[in-house]
């Protein structure tokens, strides 16, 4: 996924020795700490994500809380936002493919793109008719549209990340240049970026954030994969640090996930203090890393590996499913957390949602193979072309869903084109 660590590409040259932590044997193709931190993201990603919502429905309108939402409860969030998590093992996973793959700099970004882009067109076959299948069945609006918007706004992560993957290549060269620089100035842009946001009180200014932090912590993986985390205590201590102090005398606020309300998001646009965590998270992980890497993964890795972009898209979807069914259809509410009855039904609820989630994976899973087709020989042109067309598909799709209308038609033609496109140019 790009939050996935790909499958290697098939023509591979052994990286410099430079670009891999000590710790790691020379022959060795993949590395189970980067496989093992992105299965990690995803399946706290999936709990969160079936676990928060506090669905109830009144016969026309589907009501969501946040079970997050409770007093205390933002203390969690700097554990299980796992999405710097995810960035970072992106990071790592970009730069050791990079320095393996043995064609043009232009090409390897338009084959991230395929795989990252593909898998997208099963999610969008299914969800730009099911709107107007179930309108036309007399399934209330508020429910259809609500489902067809939350199904699309997770790709966000998609429509950031293929910035990370064209930017991966010159990235790689700024770190074996510039070194500790490369995220270090970064870390000062989003720090500018959050100043002119709160000085201005104008939220759309701290967008810029997205490209500065979320590249902040994808440069990290690329000083993992080069053996530059070398003092993992020192920075786990000094990003939580910082974080816990631009909370207590700064502008934000504790939780690093949104909450329905709330006067401003970590997460959107993402802050300094979020890249604070993201640095602790980072810390903490490479300190337990010896640990990590000891535990039985083969065979988890083995099965949910091949399959993790099809899980980050169709999570959701299971979601909206089994909220059809037992909300609306049924009139079962989800019970306040923490109480006799959540403790009850929660592990029912998963087990419903892991049950249509898996029935989705057997029918979706196969689009995490992208076919053979006649793309021909990708330049920069073509490549950065391809890349405006799909991020531009993936955040149209973010932001409006696969809600009834136009814009999600025009945002999968844009993915498709983007998939297509290849320009020959002189530098492929």
């Amino acid at each position: 996924m790009t939050i996935l660590l790909d499958r290697p590409e098939t023509s591979v040259r052994s990286p410099a020795p430079a670009r891999r932590p000590a710790a790691r044997p020379a022959a060795e193709h993949r590395d189970v700490f980067i496989d093992a931190l992105r299965v990690f993201g995803i399946s706290v990603v999936v709990l969160e994500h079936w676990s928060m919502p506090l669905l109830s429905y009144d016969g026309t309108r589907i009501t969501a809380g946040n079970a997050l939402s409770a007093p205390g409860v933002w203390v969690l969030t700097w554990i299980i936002q796992v999405m710097p998590l995810v960035f970072f093992a992106g990071g790592a996973a970009n730069s050791i493919s990079f320095g393996r793959f043995t064609g043009g700099p232009a090409a390897w970004p338009a084959i991230r793109l395929r795989r990252l882009a593909w898998p997208v067109l099963a999610l969008a076959a299914v969800w730009i008719p099911l709107p107007h299948v179930l309108l036309s069945m007399g399934v209330p609006v508020q429910p259809v549209e609500l489902g067809a918007r939350l199904v699309g706004q997770l790709l966000w992560f998609l429509a950031v990340y293929v910035i990370a993957v064209v930017v991966t290549p010159l990235m790689v060269r700024a770190h074996e240049r510039y070194g500790w620089l490369v995220p270090a100035a970064l870390t000062a842009a989003a720090a500018a970026t959050d100043a002119v946001r709160f000085a201005s009180g104008q939220e759309w200014l701290g967008y810029p954030n997205i490209v500065f932090v979320w590249l902040a912590v994808h440069q990290a993986g690329v000083m993992y994969a080069a053996g530059r985390l070398t003092r993992p205590a020192l920075l786990a201590v000094g990003g939580f640090g910082a974080a816990a102090l631009l909370v207590a005398y700064g502008p934000y606020p504790g939780s690093m996930i949104g909450m329905p309300g709330a006067g401003m998001s970590n997460m959107a646009p993402p802050s300094l203090a979020l890249l604070a965590v993201a640095a602790g998270q980072v810390g903490l992980v490479n300190l337990l890393r010896p640990w990590i890497v000891r535990l039985p993964w083969r065979r988890v890795l083995g099965w949910a590996s091949p399959r993790m972009m099809t899980i980050y898209l169709w999570h959701m979807p299971a979601l909206v499913i089994v909220t059809g069914v037992v909300v609306v259809g049924a009139g079962v509410g989800t019970p306040a957390p923490g109480g006799a009855a959540w403790l009850a039904g929660w592990p029912l609820w998963l087990g419903l949602l892991g049950m249509v989630l898996y029935g989705l994976l057997r029918c979706f899973a196969r689009f995490e193979r992208v076919p053979a087709l006649p793309y021909g020989k990708a330049g920069w042109t073509g490549t950065l072309i391809s890349a405006g067309l799909v991020g531009a598909g993936l955040l149209t799709l973010t932001v409006r869903g696969f809600a009834t209308g136009l814009a999600p038609v025009l945002a999968v033609l844009a993915i498709v084109g983007g998939l297509l496109l290849t320009v020959p140019s002189a530098d492929s």
